[in-house]
């Protein structure tokens, strides 16, 4: 099973620095606008469309990034950092940290230009990793359909399960983007499968 973590935290940090740095500026953020009047990160940086004045959130075309950072309470914190926390280490050193940081973040960015197709001239308001996070998932789902060796079949399972359920909770939760991660997943399946195919050749 690739997504069970054995390191200490010393160990954790020094193989893992993009996605100890990642957990880190979600944390720190966030205790930022509970300690700061008014939320102030969060209303610089959440992801918002707005019909006639911003329809495509292009505006203040930085939310596309900074909504990655941000979260809307400590549950909504504490699922995304558990996610990253576990599964994307094994993904951040197949890629080496430097490919792994882009990806991380093309994958958050490419979730928020899905939802933004898909919500044109409605008034839409997002925030929080999740699109970036099930890039992850959309990452080890190309590997899990394409290159089965590079995962056990307990892993495999674990990925299929973990979109299935969050696809249902998606569905049933009417707080949740569900465009965002679908636009994740899919960035994620498509730029994992073109670093594979490009290092084959």
């Amino acid at each position: 099973m690739i997504f069970l973590r054995y390191e200490s935290f010393r160990e954790y940090l020094r193989m893992y620095p993009v996605t100890s740095v990642i957990l880190a500026l979600n944390l720190l953020v966030f205790i930022a606008d509970l300690v700061l009047p008014g939320d102030p990160l969060f209303e610089a940086g959440f992801f918002r469309m707005i019909p006639v004045y911003d329809p495509y959130g292009l505006v203040e075309p930085w939310r596309y990034l900074t909504s990655v950072f941000l979260h809307v309470g400590w549950e909504h914190l504490l699922f995304n950092g558990f996610a990253l926390l576990v599964f994307a280490p094994p993904l951040e050193r197949l890629l080496g940290h430097g490919r792994y940081a882009a990806f991380y973040l093309m994958a958050g960015i490419l979730g928020n230009v899905y939802s933004a197709a898909v919500h044109v001239g409605d008034s839409h308001f997002a925030a929080g990793a999740s699109g970036a996070v099930y890039g992850v998932f959309g990452a080890y789902l190309y590997l899990a359909l394409f290159r089965k060796r590079a995962m056990d079949e307990a892993s495999r399972k674990t990925v299929y399960s973990i979109l299935l359920f969050g696809l249902l909770y998606s569905i049933i939760s009417p707080r949740i983007d569900i465009w965002a991660h679908v636009g994740g997943c899919l960035a994620g399946f498509l730029m994992l499968g073109m670093f594979v195919q490009r290092r084959s050749r």
